[in-house]
């Protein structure tokens, strides 16, 4: 019996690079003679005719199949999804616009058959701007530093994993969490590939700056308790130093060398301080938010129908 392979594609607003994705991946499809193919695509509650295109192609070809999400949940929880349907020996995860190409989930599922139950496929170079590349590789590199030790410095989203790796991925059920660190922190004997991001060629991405910064705070909330560790050395650091400086005063005052002193630098030591006060609060608020996220029973996303 020939082994089962998932490729899972989440989808939000990827009408224009459907009609030249879908050709490809059919055709590495019909490539893998010696697997069984299940193309499952996610739909994100996309704002364009994604869904509708791929229930038209399903229509000429029942391996590819679909499930909806009742709304815009984002595209780690709707690859979630897409890991909870797909009922393959191993699974592939890979974006619709053709960046990373489908071509390399050969090799990669030859280091499955050889043992490796997660195999990433990792970015040597990318052909973004600069931007870009220089937020992503202080991010990883910061990953790699404070959180996940040996982190790729490439980064990945484009990755096979075994079926056990995707059955821890579903029983975590964490909410807010980035899909590919945790991936990568469950372990297990893993490879790496190394390839070049090729230029977005058509559409634009819907990667913005918001998700990304969410991205970097849910990875650290998740992965380290560097933002923690900072605000308990912050805090001793600013309670010795104001310790040092009342002691400084009250020797002051017993000499009579302390004139009266400004309203100026009183008001800026106190905003100061507040300031930093608040700091801390928002980053324990941080922490404290995804606690409650995680302990309430709503879903981390809702499926609201599936063509299966």
């Amino acid at each position: 019996m020939k082994p089962k392979f998932s490729i899972i594609v989440p989808l939000y607003g990827s009408e224009e690079n459907l009609p030249y994705t879908l050709p490809r991946l059919l055709k590495l499809a019909d490539e893998l003679i010696d697997y069984e193919i299940e193309l499952l695509f996610v739909d994100d509650a996309s704002p364009d005719q994604s869904a509708q295109l791929i229930l038209a192609a399903r229509q000429k070809d029942s391996r590819i199949k679909l499930v909806r999400l009742s709304k815009n949940f984002g595209s780690m929880l709707a690859i979630m999804a897409g890991v909870q349907y797909a009922t393959g020996d191993c699974l592939g995860v890979i974006a619709a616009d053709l960046q990373d190409p489908p071509e390399l989930f050969k090799e990669m599922l030859l280091r499955w058959q050889t043992g490796d139950k997660v195999v990433l496929a990792v970015r040597s170079d990318r052909e973004e701007s600069v931007s870009q590349k220089l937020f992503a590789g202080f991010y990883y590199r910061l990953l790699a530093k404070f959180a996940l030790p040996n982190y790729p410095r490439g980064g990945f989203d484009f990755v096979l994993f075994d079926r056990q790796v995707s059955s821890e991925l579903l029983a975590a059920q964490e909410k807010n969490t980035n899909l590919m660190s945790l991936i990568y922190w469950l372990g297990h004997q893993r490879s790496t590939i190394y390839y070049v991001r090729q230029k977005r060629q058509r559409g634009h991405s819907r990667w913005t700056l918001a998700k990304k910064l969410k991205l970097v705070v849910d990875s650290f909330v998740s992965f380290s308790y560097l933002p923690i560790r900072l605000i308990s050395i912050i805090g001793f650091v600013t309670a010795l130093l104001s310790f040092a400086y009342g002691l400084f005063v009250f020797i002051e005052a017993l000499l009579g060398k302390i004139a009266v002193q400004g309203y100026s630098a009183l008001m800026t030591v106190i905003t100061f301080l507040l300031g930093l006060i608040m700091v801390m609060l928002g980053i324990i608020g941080e922490y404290l938010w995804r606690v409650l996220d995680e302990v309430r029973s709503r879903p981390a996303y809702v499926v609201d129908q599936t063509y299966l």
